[in-house]
């Protein structure tokens, strides 16, 4: 499914005349035009299914078998709240597993991460939804996603509490059942001067 960039330009230049504005003026006469190409870029993910996203980036490789994590830390995505349209900005994401004979390319994880943000989301949904791809991407029940970020749905408007962070956890296989390899998780973490603590 592709994004529909002309009813995109036809709403943005309503949107623009119920606020007061006039859509015809020098400034604003391209930007029913501009936002329909920033959607398409921006909501690109809503295009994919999960299980498509993982077929896109399931390039693996074959790796020794240690039992030892994989950790990718310090992803920067940006997302969409479901609730306003408001921007989730600031995030940090930090994706765990634990490889069964093969691994996958690093930046895929990323890639996984920013193509997941390209939807209207929930942050919390973000987490389950990386972690559903890893697992299929990767062929590893143990994953483990932390996500660290900004709602500007709380920061600039409604109680406009600038300084709130959310951060969320999901933990899937060995992450789930071993605290200490949670534990491991948020000091590795901690080492690349990103807080993820939930009392940072």
């Amino acid at each position: 499914m592709s994004v529909n960039q002309e009813k995109i330009r036809e709403h943005i230049r309503g949107i623009l005349e119920a606020i007061g504005e006039d859509p015809d003026r020098e400034g604003l006469v391209e930007t029913p035009d501009r936002v329909a190409r920033m959607y398409a870029e921006i909501f690109e993910g809503i295009g994919y299914t999960n299980d498509e996203i993982a077929n896109m980036f399931n390039k693996t490789f074959d790796a020794p078998v240690s039992g030892d994590m994989v950790l990718v830390k310090d992803i920067e995505i940006f997302s969409y709240c479901e609730h306003h349209m408001a921007l989730m900005y600031d995030m940090k994401v930090a994706v765990a597993y634990i490889p069964r004979d093969r691994v996958i390319g690093l930046s895929k994880i990323a890639r996984i991460a920013e193509m997941v943000g390209k939807r209207l989301q929930l942050q919390e949904r973000i987490g389950t939804d990386i972690a559903y791809i890893m697992e299929k991407a990767t062929l590893s029940p143990d994953v483990a996603v932390i996500i660290k970020g900004k709602h500007s749905c709380m920061t600039a408007r409604g109680i406009k509490n600038n300084p709130s962070v959310t951060l969320t956890t999901t933990f899937r296989g060995a992450f789930r059942e071993d605290t200490n390899l949670q534990d491991r998780v948020f000091r590795l973490c901690e080492m690349s001067g990103t807080s993820y603590e939930k009392n940072s």
